[in-house]
């Protein structure tokens, strides 16, 4: 009897979140361990549909990560980052495009099999990116930036009770293809969409200084603690894509820890949440 108490506990806890963001849309950055361990990839993409189904509209933005380095060591190429971005050459590229397929392929038979509705979606399609240039002038080849999306795609997917899932690429404008950080892709959609949410999953707690865990950052805060270098490597351009999504009106940003099964459920039904919250 304590058990099922328990479970009705839960249940009320979650229930003025389920009426606080009844109808809004929340932009997912699915990627890390929460997207190649079997167990977690079965829990996150049923917390995804049981949002659907009390009434939010989230939409999927995934990485290759993992995937892509470890297609690229098969093909005996090395990956390279700089400031946590892929250097992309063509061939580089080819087998980017094809992972990704195969990656929102499965995240979209993962929700279907959960009992939602799917739409994969390539950003090719809606994203127009542009070439990224390093301060350094380094080329870093196909890697590129949002510079416009169009969410028409994505707005018709969610009038049919689709859960869009969005690969990162972009096209430029004499029609080249462009590798796009998955994070900044997220935050740029979150924007666009003026998302109540932005939540990227990752493989760590969220952000920290030194042993001390930060539940909460401000926008300064985060600036400051890029400068210090607190905030490095491959973070950055996840705390960057946060940034872009709150100055364009998202409320509020989540940095997430993607290995905790039914994370997404514990940080937007739950009292305390658990990750690092960016805001305003």
């Amino acid at each position: 009897m304590e058990e099922l108490i328990e479970k009705a506990h839960i249940l009320t806890e979650a229930l003025p979140y389920i009426k606080k963001f009844y109808g809004k849309t929340v932009v997912i950055k699915y990627g890390g361990s929460a997207m190649q361990e079997d167990n977690l990839k079965q829990s996150t993409t049923l917390d995804i549909v049981l949002m659907k189904y009390v009434g939010m509209n989230p939409v999927i933005v995934h990485g290759g990560g993992q995937r892509i380095t470890e297609a690229l060591k098969d093909k005996g190429k090395d990956s390279e980052f700089v400031d946590g971005l892929r250097v992309t050459d063509r061939e580089t590229l080819k087998i980017v495009k094809t992972v990704l397929g195969e990656i929102n392929k499965e995240i979209q038979d993962l929700i279907t099999e959960h009992g939602g509705k799917a739409a994969g979606l390539s950003g090719l399609d809606f994203i127009v990116g542009k070439k990224h240039l390093l301060q350094s002038g380094r080329d870093i080849g196909f890697v590129g930036e949002v510079e416009k999306i169009s969410c028409r795609l994505i707005e018709e997917e969610k009038r049919k009770g689709s859960i869009p899932i969005v690969s990162p690429l972009g096209k430029g404008k004499e029609g080249e293809t462009y590798n796009i950080n998955a994070d900044s892709v997220a935050g740029e959609l979150a924007g666009v969409l003026r998302a109540e949410k932005l939540v990227l999953l990752t493989d760590v707690q969220g952000i920290s200084k030194g042993d001390n865990f930060i539940s909460t950052l401000n926008e300064e805060e985060v600036k400051k603690f890029i400068e210090e270098g607190v905030i490095n490597r491959g973070m950055i351009p996840k705390v960057k894509s946060c940034i872009a999504a709150i100055d364009k009106g998202v409320k509020k940003a989540h940095v997430i820890d993607g290995r905790v099964s039914h994370s997404l459920l514990l940080e937007i039904y739950t009292d305390k949440g658990i990750g690092t919250e960016i805001t305003k």
